[in-house]
């Protein structure tokens, strides 16, 4: 097998097994439509390509499977610096709370809201 990766036959080879691979969960996609969502929501079926388009939209939607334990799980907690926040201290994290309430959640705190408000009135004024 090591060997096959090496030759330039991986070239031909790859793209061949990659593409069968999108209709084998297209059909299987298919499959798994056809045989459910008739009989429970009274849907039309559907083809080949409408199911590969259907996957194609969901990969694009949901993500490419970048998760694990090298991925860092979904992007949301990659950019947000969710993980980052777990190793503060009591102290820390209540300083980082208050300052994030500050900026964008004064819905908690009715004294906040109101002297937003205040303020986008007299501006639109």
């Amino acid at each position: 097998m090591k060997r096959m990766y090496r030759s330039k036959m991986r070239f031909i080879v790859i793209p061949i097994l990659g593409v069968a691979f999108v209709f084998l969960v297209s059909y299987l996609v298919m499959f798994l439509w056809n045989y459910t969502l008739p009989e429970l929501f009274d849907v039309r079926t559907i083809n080949l390509w409408q199911s590969m388009a259907l996957f194609v939209l969901c990969k694009i939607l949901f993500g490419f499977g970048k998760g694990g334990p090298r991925g860092g799980g979904p992007p949301w907690m990659r950019k947000s610096g969710y993980r980052k926040s777990s190793g503060l201290n009591e102290e820390e994290r209540e300083k980082m709370k208050t300052y994030m309430r500050s900026k964008w959640c004064d819905w908690d705190d009715p004294t906040l809201a109101a002297d937003k408000n205040d303020n986008i009135e007299n501006h639109e004024k």
